[in-house]
C-alpha cells in the first residue's frame, strides 16, 4: 500500500494494540497520544482527523464521524473495565485512567443505570491501580491488569452494556474537522481499514504487544472494527443515555462516507 511523499493531512491515533489494523499502511503519518490528549489537538485544529473516543464527538457539534469504521466490541472488550474489591453497591470513589472520556461515561451511564452515583477522580499513576479499591482502566493497561496476579474482581463495561442493552457498544471512531475539503483523507483513511483488515494475520503474528495466543484471541472475539446500523444503535441509545443521566449537553452524530 502506497503512501504519499508528502504529509496532507494531519493524522492522529492511539498506541493501543485496539487500533494497529486501522492505520496499516499509512503509520509513518500517524501522530501517536492518548485519546484525552488527541482530543485536545482536535479542539485546537492542530489534527484533521484523529482516532478518538466517541464521548469526544457526542459531546462536541464541530466534527463528523467517518462512516463504516469503528473501534467496538459486541459483549466482552476486555480492554475497557472497572476492576473492584468491593461489590459494585459499595463504591464510593472510583479512580480511572484518564486516556478516556467514553469509557468514563460509559460507567457512570451504566452505574446510573444502577442507581449508583459514585465520586470519579483520576488516577494519577497507574502503579496505583493495584491498590485501589474500584479502579477503572483501558486500552493496553487495562489488558496488563486483568493479565497479571490481582485482587480485584473484574466488571468489563463492553458486558455490562452488552447485558443492559442487547447492542454492540461504540468506543472510539474517526473524527474529521469539518470546515476542510477532505475526500482524499477519507479515502485514506478507509484504504487503511481495508489494509488493516486483508493483513490481520500479519498484525496477529508480528506485533509485539503479549502473546500471539492473546492477540488473535483478542482480535477475533473481542473487539470490531465496523460501524453498521447495530453500532449506529447503539450509539444512539449512549446519547440517550447520556442525556437522561445529565451527562451532555449531547449532538446528534454526523455521518460522512
Amino acid at each position: 500500500m502506497e503512501t504519499a511523499t508528502e504529509q496532507k493531512f494531519r493524522i492522529g491515533s492511539v498506541h493501543y494494540l485496539n487500533a494497529a489494523p486501522l492505520t496499516r499502511g499509512i503509520e509513518s503519518e500517524i501522530i501517536f497520544a492518548t485519546p484525552a490528549k488527541l482530543a485536545e489537538m482536535l479542539r485546537r485544529d492542530e489534527l484533521d482527523a484523529a482516532l478518538v473516543s466517541l464521548t469526544e464527538v457526542l459531546l462536541n457539534d464541530r466534527y463528523d464521524i467517518l462512516d463504516g469504521i469503528a473501534i467496538a466490541s459486541l459483549g466482552e472488550v476486555y480492554s475497557v473495565l472497572l476492576a473492584h474489591k468491593k461489590p459494585l453497591a459499595e463504591a464510593r470513589e472510583i479512580f480511572c485512567d484518564t486516556a478516556s472520556l467514553t469509557s468514563v461515561n460509559l460507567l457512570k451511564v451504566l452505574l446510573a443505570e444502577r442507581r449508583l452515583q459514585p465520586e470519579f477522580k483520576p488516577l494519577e499513576n497507574y502503579d496505583d491501580a493495584a491498590e485501589k479499591d474500584f479502579v477503572l482502566l483501558i486500552g493496553d493497561r487495562a489488558i496488563e491488569f486483568q493479565r497479571a496476579p490481582h485482587a480485584h474482581e473484574i466488571f468489563d463495561l463492553g458486558a455490562a452494556w452488552l447485558e443492559m442493552t442487547q447492542l454492540p457498544f461504540v468506543y472510539a471512531v474517526w473524527a474529521l474537522r469539518r470546515g476542510i475539503e477532505n475526500r482524499e483523507l477519507r479515502r485514506e483513511l478507509k484504504e487503511a481499514k481495508q489494509f488493516g483488515l486483508e493483513t490481520l494475520e500479519s498484525i496477529i503474528e508480528t506485533r509485539e504487544e503479549f502473546d500471539e495466543d492473546f492477540r488473535r484471541d483478542y482480535f477475533e472475539w473481542h473487539i470490531h472494527f465496523h460501524l453498521g446500523e447495530d453500532e449506529k444503535r447503539a450509539i444512539a441509545r449512549f446519547s440517550e443515555l447520556l442525556q437522561k443521566h445529565n451527562l451532555g449537553p449531547v449532538f446528534a452524530p454526523k455521518y460522512i462516507g
